[in-house]
């Protein structure tokens, strides 16, 4: 299981953090992730998120469904960084 820390930047954090999508992509490949939100209320989030398998996960992450989810949820892809537990 790999851990990593994604942050990113979204349109509208209410609706980021409403959204099902994160569920509807990640659950199927057995990835689990827990929201952050920023205290200062700024559009900064960010994820937790523990990874059975590397390799589907960046596939995943290169699918239309990946930047599908991430349109639908507003997020800002060039706002994107990940961090990996090390």
């Amino acid at each position: 299981m790999t851990t990593l820390i994604i942050t990113h930047t979204v349109t509208d954090v209410k609706h980021w953090l409403a959204s099902p999508k994160r569920v509807e992509v990640f659950g199927p490949i057995g990835i689990t992730v827990k929201t952050f939100t920023d205290p200062a209320g700024t559009n900064k989030v960010g994820l937790v998120v523990d990874v059975p398998d590397m390799d589907v996960f960046t596939k995943m992450m290169q699918s239309p469904a990946a930047g599908d989810a991430m349109r639908y949820d507003g997020v800002q892809p060039e706002s994107m960084q990940m961090l990996v537990a090390s």
